[in-house]
């Protein structure tokens, strides 16, 4: 497992190093991530050793906080809006707007 740690803002630097900054998770200085240790990850560090603080650790990546009231799964969220479609009637079509006119298609 791998400690990465923004410590320089990306400002300034090629695209590309910014891209493989984003691409690891950094938003801003001083933001640390944790990603396993493999190739790619290696090589997207590598492209951006010269801002980044990088250590192995030991072990999983600690799990954020969680709140006290979840927000239901999206999955959930989906099957309880299509349980509600099937059960109400459909509504009727909305009147079509009047179109607008401009002064010469009056005359």
């Amino acid at each position: 497992m791998l400690r990465i740690k923004l410590v320089r803002s990306p400002i300034g630097y090629h695209w590309r190093v910014r891209r493989n900054i984003a691409a690891l998770g950094l938003r801003k200085p001083n933001h640390v991530v944790f990603h396993e240790d493999n190739a790619t990850i290696r090589g997207m560090i590598r492209h951006a050793f010269f801002a980044l603080e990088v250590q192995e650790v030991e072990g999983e990546a600690p799990k954020k906080a969680v709140k006290a009231a979840k927000a239901p799964a999206k999955k959930e969220v989906k099957a309880a809006t299509k349980a509600e479609a099937k059960a109400e009637p459909k509504a009727e079509a909305k009147p079509a707007a009047k179109k607008r006119t401009t002064k010469k298609e009056d005359n």
